[in-house]
């Protein structure tokens, strides 16, 4: 099947209320037009330039999610086009989309990404830690956390990231009873090809796909 009959397969199999973010990381613009005539509304990226690359092309046909780990000198540009930035995980990089959403008189939504594996070679928040981290978020005026991220891994058996799902999950829920100002648990992005089913049965509401749609990478 080719990338249009993957999209609609996946669009057809989703339970409701589930968002389909299409990874794009090292996509051509083709291939990404063809996701989004397919139905895709929100592609993610992991590389800021190669993302500003492709908005350079495509444009406004779709949302713009960043899905990897922003460098503090890429973020004035990132900040001008994203809708989302999912990846937020210290307070001095919250700072500094801040400062440049401030200068341009917008909010960013983001997502803070939580390490659920307290993996020390990964990006993210501690689950012990993501708590701390919001209230001290959600004093800034040009940023408004929307939810949680995480990764889980990214091979082996899908019913291993079961647990990583289940913890993110609880700090979500810990953190909407809080009713912490500027601050909205909307969504909880979790689950990629190989794990999506069970992020969903876990509480996910956007799923990050890219091999099942374009096929392995080459």
């Amino acid at each position: 099947m080719g990338i249009r009959e993957n999209v609609r397969a996946i669009l057809k199999k989703l339970p409701e209320g589930i968002i389909l973010e299409a990874a794009i990381k090292t996509k051509t613009t083709k291939e990404i037009l063809e996701a989004i005539d397919a139905g895709i509304k929100i592609v993610g990226d992991n590389y800021a330039q190669e993302m500003e690359n492709r908005y350079k092309e495509i444009g406004n046909k779709v949302k713009w999610h960043f899905i990897g780990h922003p460098q503090k000198n890429k973020v004035r540009k990132l900040v001008k086009f994203v809708s989302l930035i999912e990846t937020i995980d210290s307070i001095k990089l919250a700072e500094e989309i801040n400062k440049r959403c401030s200068a341009l008189d917008k909010v960013m939504p983001v997502l803070v990404e939580v390490n659920s594996g307290k993996e020390i070679q990964k990006a993210g928040v501690f689950p012990e830690n993501t708590e701390k981290l919001i209230i001290e978020i959600s004093k800034l005026p040009h940023i408004k956390v929307l939810g949680l991220m995480t990764m889980g891994p990214r091979f082996g058996n899908p019913e291993d990231s079961r647990p990583y799902f289940i913890e993110t999950k609880k700090v979500f829920e810990k953190i909407k009873t809080l009713k912490l100002p500027n601050i909205e648990m909307k969504y909880l992005s979790m689950g990629m090809t190989n794990s999506y089913k069970i992020a969903i049965e876990e509480g996910a509401n956007i799923v990050r796909i890219g091999t099942l749609i374009f096929g392995e990478r080459k």
